[in-house]
């Protein structure tokens, strides 16, 4: 009895207040859309970045089940409901909880699926209109974490309706906290209606876009907890050795040497040495001995996703032996194992001491398809947050997984990157540590001579003598890039014949990694240390995503040199490719509006394109110049300070009465392209406006002339009533109207607000 007087004194036996029930069936519906999109969006978004289950796809007919069951059931208390709605929330808790330590990781889409769950649940007891806007909010929440996992424009559309169907229910919701109901958006103005629909929804997706193109681009992880996967378990005899690798499919190569698994299908495919197939998917190149005797082609395939600070060239695998038609790693087996934190998901690596100015560089990769188990990063990577508890680095700075990097695997780098200046670079000198010239100057002794005298040859066609080995690697990679070209049908090496003696004295080309080989040997031959690097070119940006999207194809190989005291940077001599790989430039914030501008100026004239050029150059030199002023000003202190302030204050003091000029310009050129009638009206209302009384959205032409009686004197009311009923007339009747006595009486309502006569209401 004591309970059943508790329950019905408690606020949930309490009637719910009739003017809070929400009896539209439009409102409820598009809210229903709302979540409808909002789970879709998650599903399609995680769909192969992270693990999330399609079972969540359930929730979309469950919730509209409890949409109906809310609506028929609005006006009742429904108190057992809540209590079994309260139970099942519980239920979920704990679900989400249990999921979450036994797969720590991403915890992105583990809250959005309780969300879905949360919301099916909830979706049960909607007799209210905030309880509606509960559930817009968990549509919007449910989106926003879409938006955070998504990494291509499959969610676009999802977008683009989630706003389609939010606008008429922002509407269809204040309407009816005004207590309007549903009218305007229903009923027979379905044509106009949709029309306004599209017209807004055109207007928001037009000014969101200008937004997205001028919004600066600032560099982002500004927090450290970087995405990465769950942690995979792994054997513990890791030693980093082993590469895996399915280009090269035959277990045995012909030194009887094991490269990769499983068996080959093609004849020859994946040898370690001598004639072969390329493989169509995995890069050949990503091996413990790189054979350049293959031949073929890849299919193109998106491999990987990345999302960066700053475009770079993904690294992935450096060698140091040249073998006449390859190369080898010869210290394949001076590999160190790093183990990470057991709280933490961070490995610290070795780092390179380095004078180069520098920056940290933070990239995010997530994989489309399997890699093998080398791991992608800028060069020179600081720390790795990577899903294995151990990972090794070799001798060369190539990271190795103990694991195939399977479809799915998403890990964070954070690298420091060096920038690359060309004045300390050129100074460098030649002083190589002994490490650096017993492994970096090897050339076959057969081609040393031959390889070194066309290589002095080509330095000597220099227009000014070339004195560093900076220039003379800029210069080697221009000149094989213009004297050299890309041959797709050369034939197969012999097995006595080297790759750089037939590139340059033979075929005059080869293959586009060929031209790294040859420079890097060409460069040896002069005693300039450099190695052969493969990794993966930044691929294509996508501006909508803010993803560099990585293929298969995208994979080739470069040259790295060795500078004293400052380390190792890349030369690319492939022809069609930048002659720096991709590097770290200074920061850009406004960089996709440079890229968008470049698009458009591809359509332009010339000279129309260097005007542009030419003015924002100067907008940027100015604004540069005002805030190095400024900065000047600050390190004076207070006086500088003070000043400072002082000419901020008269510039916008300025700025303003340029804005007032340029308004009453645009604006008095407005009413000269008037018709006569129409401009004396809209002058007598912008002057009613200065005084204080405007018009209206809702009144009309009459209406407005009425109310003035009310609020200025006889004189002046009889005068705008005039000129009101004279346009009228002009601009429903079209008829003819005495313009000079209309004048004279514009000039009566100007004189009368000179008076200054005080206006008491009768």
């Amino acid at each position: 009895m004591v309970a059943s007087r508790w329950l019905a004194s408690s606020p949930l036996a309490r009637p719910i207040p009739p003017d809070e029930i929400e009896d539209s069936r439009l409102l409820r519906a598009l809210v229903q859309g709302l979540v409808t999109l909002g789970i879709c969006s998650v599903v399609v978004a995680a769909a192969g970045v992270t693990v999330a289950s399609w079972w969540n796809l359930l929730a979309i007919p469950l919730s509209a089940v409890g949409a109906i069951f809310s609506w028929q059931r609005r006006r009742d208390r429904n108190v057992a409901i809540k209590f079994f709605i309260a139970i099942g929330m519980l239920m979920a808790l704990a679900a989400f909880f249990s999921r979450l330590l036994e797969a720590p990781g991403d915890t992105r889409i583990v809250l959005a699926e309780l969300l879905v769950q949360l919301q099916v649940l909830h979706s049960f007891d909607l007799p209210r209109r905030k309880d509606l806007g509960y559930s817009m909010m968990i549509g919007l929440i449910l989106l926003g974490v879409a938006a955070t996992i998504s990494q291509t424009l499959a969610f676009a559309p999802l977008l683009l309706l989630f706003l389609v169907v939010a606008i008429p229910v922002l509407g269809l919701d204040y309407q009816s906290r005004l207590g309007l109901g549903a009218s305007a958006w229903a009923g027979g103005k379905l044509r106009p209606t949709l029309g306004r629909l599209l017209g807004l929804v055109a207007l928001v997706v037009a000014l969101g876009l200008l937004i997205f193109i001028s919004l600066p681009r600032l560099p982002g992880y500004q927090i450290q907890n970087f995405p990465v996967s769950s942690v995979i378990d792994t054997p513990g005899d890791f030693s980093g050795e082993e590469i895996l690798n399915s280009a090269y499919r035959n277990n045995q190569g012909d030194d009887g040497e094991g490269f990769g698994e499983g068996a080959g299908t093609i004849q020859g495919q994946g040898k370690a040495t001598g004639p072969g197939v390329i493989d169509t998917i995995s890069y050949y190149g990503f091996n413990q001995r790189m054979n350049q005797n293959l031949r073929g082609t890849m299919t193109p395939q998106v491999v990987m996703r990345v999302r960066s600070q700053a475009p770079g060239f993904w690294r992935v695998l450096a060698f140091d032996t040249y073998t006449g038609q390859g190369w080898d790693i010869s210290r394949n087996d001076d590999t160190q194992t790093l183990r990470r934190s057991r709280f933490s998901a961070q490995t610290f690596l070795p780092m390179d001491p380095t004078l180069a100015r520098h920056r940290e560089i933070v990239q995010t990769y997530t994989l489309v398809s399997e890699l093998p188990n080398l791991i992608p990063a800028m060069y020179q990577v600081k720390e790795l947050y990577f899903p294995t508890r151990e990972i090794a680095i070799d001798a060369e700075g190539s990271l190795r997984s103990p694991v195939i990097l399977q479809e799915g695997m998403t890990y964070s780098a954070v690298s420091r990157v060096p920038y690359r200046d060309r004045t300390q670079l050129r100074a460098a000198g030649t002083q190589y540590p002994p490490g650096i010239r017993s492994h970096y100057l090897q050339v076959p002794e057969e081609i040393l001579e031959p390889v070194r005298a066309k290589t002095e040859e080509l330095l000597a066609t220099s227009p000014t003598p070339l004195t560093d080995n900076y220039e003379k690697a800029l210069y080697l990679t221009q000149a094989l890039k213009q004297r050299y070209t890309i041959q797709p049908e050369l034939p197969f090496f012999n097995p006595d014949q080297d790759l750089v003696e037939s590139f340059l004295f033979g075929t005059e080309g080869g293959y586009p990694d060929h031209f790294s080989t040859v420079l890097t040997i060409m460069l040896r031959s002069i005693d300039i240390p450099a190695r052969l690097v493969a990794g993966f070119g930044q691929g294509d940006f996508n501006p909508f995503t803010g993803f560099y999207v990585v293929r298969n194809t995208d994979a080739y190989a470069i040259t790295e040199v060795y500078f004293p005291q400052y380390g190792w940077f890349g030369f690319d001599p492939i022809p069609g490719h930048e002659l720096i790989p991709p590097s770290l430039r200074e920061h850009q914030a406004f960089s996709l509006v440079r890229q968008f501008w470049n698009w458009l100026a591809g359509w332009l004239p010339s000279p129309l394109v260097g005007l542009v050029d030419g003015l924002i150059t100067l907008l940027s030199d100015g604004i540069a110049y005002l805030v190095r002023s400024f900065e000047a000003l600050l390190n004076l202190g207070w006086i500088g300070i003070m000043v400072g302030i002082a000419i901020a204050t008269a510039l916008g003091f300025v700025a303003w009465l340029a804005f007032l000029g340029l308004r009453h310009s645009w604006r008095y050129r407005k009413l000269r392209q008037l018709p006569p009638t129409e401009r004396l009206y809209q002058q007598m209302l912008t002057w009613f406006s200065h005084q204080g009384l405007d018009k209206g959205p809702t009144e009309t032409p009459i209406e407005y002339g009425q109310r003035l009686y009310q609020q200025t004197r006889a004189q002046t009311a009889q005068a705008a009533n005039e000129i009101t009923h004279a346009y009228v007339r002009w601009r429903y009747g079209g008829e003819p109207q005495n313009l000079a006595y209309l004048n004279e009486k514009l000039r009566t309502i100007r004189q009368s607000g000179k008076s200054r006569q005080p206006f008491t209401r009768p």
